[in-house]
């Protein structure tokens, strides 16, 4: 996309909104979020950029290149590997200690202090500057090991490292910067946060209220955060405010104490119970100047934005190793519990519950390995990382609630069950960096952004031009008026309707999984004629069609996922993980095809769930026994 390009696409969606009756605050607002998203656009190489990332590729282009949408497996260094294994092994032994935990069921002090010396806190940090300098595909796959130890040490390191202080200080910061902060950062000297949530401001982030004023040498922070994790004094966090009128990061080290300038809104909350999260009130906090990061182009926005794609595939990697512990909890329940003189294990309706959950563990693992590596390649990834995030929270909520809780019934809600003590765990992610259907509109938006700017915007600026606020297609002064737009609009369906498709042969895929991938590649091409339709019928009105942006953006999203991980499991040794992948693809094709399940498909759930009873399925061995155990039990 060209600049010109770039720049009025923004403009266009202002004035789309205008056309169709919004307010002008709206519309600014609304371009405003446009601009920023342009502005980190421009960060990344043209090849990188969202027109060009698989997903966009896979649908507009009638191509798809498979190569794009898998990744081979991450090989750490042995510094990394090193650093990895100290880590889990610390927190393998404060678990086994009962220290992990201090008297507020926090994450104990020591914990974090251990895992500092363990090199954890650095993984993604530069090695000059005390860092392992971990490639985040690494990085990644290892949050999902160290979340079947603990999910909240893994979280925090994605707060820490992802969308904390971590990534906009390597990303945006100064030579100066960097060297100040970022050593500390490593060494966990200062482990950071990110704040971004207030009050009235959360997926609208143009209603951003904290302020920060120049006063000499310093800014005067005022306003108030909210939901802020790793939010206790004497935390390093990046805080989004709004200078001069514009958004803004301060790199903000908090006071040791609360003080008149400084204190914490304490609350209870359900989620994120074993770490800090509170919100933050600043009374005119003098920060220094130079600690305000400056991207090169746009604005805080920029910061904000850029952060977030890695948090939402450190969220998928997370939920990859939560459900490796639900599964791994229902094994020993299955073969325990017995109704009318069989174990549960035996019936059909368990056997299912256990084989979607590894469907859905072998489909989370691909969006992990594929999301990291793109951004590892360069990609901005947006799209794909929105695609990781939703379908790993939904997928963990999934888990949980529809095979974890349903096999192990009553007591699932025993104080000391992993379910009842940790359900608000499982489901919290669904709203975090971004909530689900939130985020599907932006994946739509980004899908269909480059079309509507090439074939929509100069029928839309017609109009315009001519005066005509109601276009009416049976006018022939209005068909003349935009006689030269809809040429090129019927030049392009027709070019696109007559291009051959190019599908990967892809032979040394199991003939299963490369249908998969056929199929996929289908549907993806598709959906372009379909978002075109959609677009052309609703033209201006069309983002006030929520509901229809967010019923195509889910589809295109399975599609992806069936893509994904009919590549990954393909290309997987063990026959278990294939089969499982296998499992989740037809699954979800089902619900995308409005198609009954076949009894060879209950045959082939059966029969994995039975594989998986026996303990077959590959689960790792850092899962704590004391969630394997069973809750009052009696003699069967």
């Amino acid at each position: 996309m060209s600049q010109s390009d770039s720049q009025s696409s923004a403009s266009f969606a202002e004035t789309a909104l205008r056309l169709g009756g919004k307010s002008e605050e709206e519309a600014r607002r609304t371009g405003a979020v446009d601009r920023a998203d342009e502005q980190v656009d421009k960060l990344f190489a043209p090849q990188y950029q969202t027109v060009n990332s698989p997903v966009h590729r896979a649908v507009w282009d009638k191509q798809v290149d498979a190569e794009l949408f898998w990744a081979p497996e991450p090989k750490p260094d042995p510094q990394v590997q090193k650093v990895m294994d100290q880590s889990l092994e610390v927190v393998r032994r404060h678990l086994e200690q009962g220290t992990a935990y201090d008297q507020h069921g926090k994450v104990s002090p020591a914990l974090l202090d251990d895992l500092a010396q363990a090199g954890y806190w650095g993984l993604l940090v530069p090695r000059q500057y005390q860092g392992s300098g971990a490639s985040f595909s690494a990085f990644a796959a290892f949050l999902t090991r160290m979340a079947t130890v603990d999910a909240t040490v893994a979280g925090l390191a994605s707060v820490h490292g992802c969308i904390g202080a971590v990534d906009p200080l390597c990303t945006f910061g100064s030579p100066e910067q960097k060297e100040r902060f970022l050593p500390l950062l490593a060494t966990g000297k200062r482990l950071s946060g990110f704040a971004l949530t207030e009050p009235g401001a959360g997926s609208d982030l143009t209603a951003l209220r904290t302020v920060a004023v120049r006063q000499g040498d310093q800014y005067l922070l005022r306003g108030e955060k909210l939901f802020i994790t790793n939010a206790i004094p004497g935390r390093l966090v990046a805080v989004v405010c709004l200078i001069e009128g514009k958004p803004a990061v301060l790199i903000v080290d908090l006071p040791p104490q609360e003080n008149e300038q400084f204190r914490l809104r304490r609350y209870g909350l359900y989620a994120l119970r074993r770490t800090w999260n509170n919100g933050l009130i600043f009374n005119d906090l003098p920060v220094p100047v130079e600690n305000l990061l400056v991207p090169r182009v746009g604005d805080g926005l920029t910061i904000a934005y850029h952060g977030l794609n890695r948090g939402r595939v450190a969220l998928c990697a997370t939920a990859a190793g939560s459900m490796r512990v639900m599964l791994a909890s229902m094994i020993p329940w299955v073969k325990f519990r017995r109704t009318y003189g069989a174990p549960i294990g035996t019936r059909e309706l368990v056997q299912r519950r256990l084989a979607l959950v590894a469907g859905l563990i072998v489909a989370s693992d691909a969006l992990v390995r594929w999301g990291a590596s793109l951004l590892d390649r360069g990609y901005r990834g947006e799209m794909e990382c929105i695609v990781a995030k939703i379908f790993g929270s939904e997928a963990q909520k999934e888990a949980a609630i529809e095979y974890l809780m349903k096999t192990h019934g009553g007591r699932s809600f025993l104080h000391g069950h992993m379910f009842g003590d940790n359900v608000h765990e499982f489901l919290a992610p669904c709203i975090y960096e971004g909530e689900g259907e939130m985020l599907g509109m932006a994946f739509f938006k980004s899908l269909v952004k480059d079309h509507g700017v090439r074939f929509f915007q100069p029928v839309g600026e017609a109009l315009q031009r001519a005066g005509i606020r109601r276009p009416n297609m049976l006018n022939p002064r209005h068909l003349w008026v935009i006689r030269g737009p809809l040429t090129q609009y019927a030049l392009w369906q027709l070019r696109f309707r007559l291009r051959p498709a190019q599908v990967p042969a892809l032979t040394e895929l199991p003939a299963p999984l490369r249908e998969h991938v056929h199929w996929a590649a289908r549907f993806l091409r598709k959906m372009a004629l379909e978002l075109s339709a959609t677009m052309r019928r609703y033209q201006l009105k069309l983002a006030d069609r929520q509901n229809r942006i967010a019923e195509l953006s889910a589809r295109a999203q399975k599609a992806v996922v069936v893509l994904c991980t009919a590549l990954y499991a393909g290309r997987q040794s063990n026959p278990l993980v294939r089969e499982a992948g296998d499992v989740i693809c037809q699954h979800l094709k089902m619900q995308l095809e409005g198609r009954r399940p076949s009894d060879r498909f209950f045959r082939q759930v059966r029969q994995l769930g039975e594989a998986i009873v026996e303990e077959q399925f590959p689960l790792p061995e850092d899962i704590p026994q004391a969630a394997k155990e069973i809750l009052m039990p009696y003699e069967p």
